[in-house]
């Protein structure tokens, strides 16, 4: 994650069903759903004018923390969260071992 995001909290929106960092008034968030000790994350979105800025993957990196320290397990449903993880290959300790893609990470 770039230096700039080291230092923004990541914020669990329960409300919105979210996980978001804000940058200068604009946000970056992920969608997700909770079961149990399951969350999956369902889609993640920067607003335009945070385009390019790497705050897509800093809320991303921030999120899967974010499951680790809760001992949850990932569903990562989300095409950006399963690339993300595809890239950094260490995160798929936390992804749960059922997720149908599992074997494709």
């Amino acid at each position: 994650m770039k230096s700039e995001f080291e230092h923004i909290p990541l914020v669990k929106n329960d409300s919105k069903k979210r996980f978001e960092i804000e940058v200068n008034g604009h946000f970056a968030f992920i969608d997700y759903r909770e079961m149990g000790s399951q969350i999956i994350l369902v889609h993640t979105e920067a607003e335009p004018e945070l385009a390019g800025t790497g705050a897509a993957a800093a809320v991303v990196e921030k999120t899967l923390c974010y499951i680790e320290e809760n001992t949850k397990k990932l569903l990562p449903l989300c095409p950006y969260v399963f690339a993300y993880i595809k890239k950094h290959p260490e995160w798929k300790r936390i992804v749960d071992d059922r997720f149908e893609g599992y074997s494709k990470l």
